[in-house]
């Protein structure tokens, strides 16, 4: 994805089973690289790890994709917080 993932979309390099396609290989990016397991990021299962995942993308998302996120949720949250 040449200019970066779009919060709340998938990676065009995962696989049927949510895998990374590019894991070890040079082509992989260089944000997902830097990344490393931690408790605040994987939490203790998938369930939990997958929820934290989608904190952090709503939480570093361009203020459109939060509006949008949290109107699809909430519309008073949206209009009175401005984030989900």
């Amino acid at each position: 994805m040449p200019n970066g993932k779009p919060a709340g979309v998938s990676c065009v390099n995962l696989d049927e089973r949510l895998r990374c396609r590019l894991f070890g290989l040079p082509e992989r990016p260089a944000f997902c690289v830097s990344l490393r397991p931690s408790a605040d990021m994987c939490g203790s299962d998938r369930t939990e790890a997958l929820a934290l995942l989608k904190r952090m993308e709503i939480e570093t998302a361009p203020m459109a994709v939060v509006l949008t996120s949290a109107s699809e949720s909430s519309p008073r949250s949206a209009v009175r917080t401005g984030k989900g």
